[in-house]
């Protein structure tokens, strides 16, 4: 179980889902490609069907206030525009269409975030990414859709100011702070009055302490799940997310080469770009 108990109610399709899984599959941006396009509904659609339990969800929001499912600095390539979407109004946004892989127009347009909550409404898990700035604005729309509340992770970097609005915001959302150590965990913790249900935890190598067996485990103990984004950002460095463990490595040297290493590590959430494949991985692993 994971939560506090007083939040279980809460929490409670997040911990089914657990229980039954043992591992769930969590899907960057959706499953996209062809002219499926990150980030919104077909994509998120596609990941489930895929075999994900949950899939990521970017935010923005535009100048006048309303928010959009979209990662901001890739409006060059999704929507062949140089300025940043978040300096665009609604009815600008609302004009635009993406561009599908080989650069030709789709018609689809940016959705809108009630949109995504309009039509998930179906225990559905997600995770809303790239929304700490805007947070206010994020409640103020989900408390339009009380489903959500049993669906939405919401997460952030471990800072003061998004904890406290956590800490004090009424409606106790599932939370997951993004951690690069276990003082940013022991921080999120000494938050008591929020709904913190697991970490995401940034391994940058195997010397990571949030890559060591006990840590993991302590994290566990404390009702947490642990996240792990084996996405394969690029090949530099700063984008090593799970100790090397990543989509690449699994899909050239097979599953028990990376997935399977961090399966059996303690991690109980995977983000991935690769569903089907860890899928039927799981499957196969846990029977």
């Amino acid at each position: 179980m994971v939560g506090q108990e007083r939040f279980q109610n809460i929490n409670k399709v997040l911990n089914a889902r657990l229980a039954e899984k043992k591992v769930l599959i969590a899907v960057h941006r959706g499953s996209w490609g062809g002219s499926i396009i990150e980030n919104t509904i077909p994509a998120y659609m596609a990941a489930l069907q895929q075999g994900a339990d949950m899939f990521e969800c970017d935010l923005i929001k535009s100048i006048d206030g309303q928010l959009y499912a979209i990662h901001d600095t890739y409006e060059r390539r999704l929507l062949k525009k140089m300025k940043n979407i978040k300096t665009m109004s609604s009815k600008q946004i609302d004009k635009l269409q993406y561009y599908n892989c080989i650069g030709e127009p789709t018609g689809q347009r940016v959705q809108r975030f009630e949109e995504v909550l309009e039509h998930f409404t179906n225990g559905e898990l997600f995770n809303i990414d790239r929304a700490w700035s805007i947070l206010a604005e994020v409640d103020e729309v989900m408390r339009k859709y009380p489903h959500a509340i049993h669906q939405a992770v919401i997460k952030t970097p471990v800072k003061d100011e998004f904890l406290e609005f956590f800490q004090n915001c009424p409606v106790k959302y599932m939370y997951m702070p993004i951690c690069y150590s276990m003082d940013d965990v022991r921080k999120a913790l000494s938050y008591t009055d929020i709904n913190i249900v697991g970490v995401e935890a940034i391994a940058r190598s195997e010397d990571s302490d949030l890559y060591a067996a006990e840590n993991i485990q302590w994290m566990k103990d404390q009702g947490l799940y642990i996240w792990s984004n084996t996405i394969t950002l690029s090949n530099y460095d700063r984008h090593i997310l799970c100790a090397g463990y990543d989509d690449n490595k699994a899909i050239m040297e097979g599953p028990d080469a990376a997935w399977g290493v961090l399966m059996d590590r303690g991690y109980n959430v995977l983000q991935t770009d690769w569903p089907a494949q860890m899928s039927k991985y799981r499957d196969q692993k846990f029977g």
